[in-house]
């Protein structure tokens, strides 16, 4: 099926994406500015302009939006401080609802902020990062569940980003993931930094370094189709950068190569384009191999823009 029709089956579909919706924050300082604190004498980084876009969870959302997805949402769970009122916003302002997110003083939103040189435009300064140092309260794992069990059946494909690299993990707690183990959906597709061993019956998309280290700490061995047995997965997709992605089904396996893109702007977030590119591409399509290659023509147009870009229909067709 040629890229025009599965972006026209794209705007029939409801894309629901479950998990860690963060915040990025690209926040721009000038270095002539680093006057020292009156009271420590410590130079401070002066910040003279900041943008921000979802992150995460919510970059998936916003290349399903860009891609003109019938309808988009976020389920997660969000601080009730300023950076989730600034990602409530900037959700809406790329038509994606934020309305299943649930906003508590009892965590903080998880946020990046990333300080880039004015002058020279590097990040040339460590990250900070809003971080929960514990886990999931329980009171907010059961209205994540309610809420999943209440709106699910309303959307043809969901999307799970599990992003947390904290040992106490994010929002996808075991009991969060064994109910989205459970969904009945054709489509549920599972991005996991750092538990996908512990995904059951799902479709699984790690990149080459995260599928050998859950293989690893599954069973002590790098073993691709073993992996996927041990998953259960309904497919297994490891993505390898400017490699393209072997496609892991059944007994098969498949290398979907993607065109070479020369001095890459910016890599960040191209697991996210490719996820929602390939998830929805499959929904339409149900051919594995046809929405790796969609995946793949996705990612290759988000990693010439800095940031966390996203590719639009025309963008996408203009390359297919």
């Amino acid at each position: 099926m040629d890229a025009a029709r599965i972006l026209a089956g794209f705007a029939k579909l409801r894309a629901l994406v479950i998990g860690d919706v963060c915040l990025d924050r690209w926040c721009r300082y000038d270095p002539a500015q680093r006057d020292p604190s009156r009271e420590t004498g410590i130079p401070r980084v002066a910040v003279i302009e900041a943008e921000v876009s979802p992150g995460a969870a919510g970059t998936v959302a916003s290349n399903l939006a860009a891609l003109r997805v019938g309808q988009v949402a976020v389920l997660g769970v969000v601080g009730d401080d300023g950076h989730g009122h600034e990602l409530a916003r900037a959700l809406r302002q790329r038509s994606i609802s934020s309305d299943h997110l649930i906003a508590s003083p009892r965590v903080a939103t998880f946020t990046y902020t990333k300080l880039i040189n004015s002058v020279t435009g590097v990040e040339d300064l460590p990250r900070v990062d809003y971080i929960n140092e514990h886990s999931l309260p329980d009171v907010l794992e059961s209205e994540v569940l309610k809420e999943i069990w209440k709106i699910s059946n309303d959307f043809d494909v969901v999307l799970v980003s599990d992003q947390a690299e904290t040992a106490s993990g994010g929002v996808v707690t075991p009991r969060i993931r064994d109910t989205l183990c459970g969904l009945r959906h054709d489509v549920v597709w599972v991005d996991s930094r750092a538990r996908a061993e512990h995904f059951r019956n799902v479709i699984l998309k790690p990149n080459r370094q995260e599928c050998d280290a859950a293989s690893v700490r599954a069973f002590g061995r790098v073993d691709d189709r073993a992996f996927r047995e041990h998953t259960n997965a309904k497919l297994l997709v490891i993505t390898h950068g400017p490699g393209g992605a072997l496609v892991v089904d059944g007994a098969d396996e498949t290398w979907v190569r993607t065109k070479a893109v020369e001095n890459p702007v910016d890599i960040c977030g191209a697991g996210d384009s490719f996820s929602a590119g390939a998830a929805m591409a499959l929904a339409v399509t149900g051919s594995a191999v046809e929405a790796a290659r969609f995946g793949n023509l996705v990612a290759s147009i988000t990693i010439m823009k800095k940031g966390t870009g996203t590719a639009s229909p025309e963008e996408v067709l203009a390359i297919a």
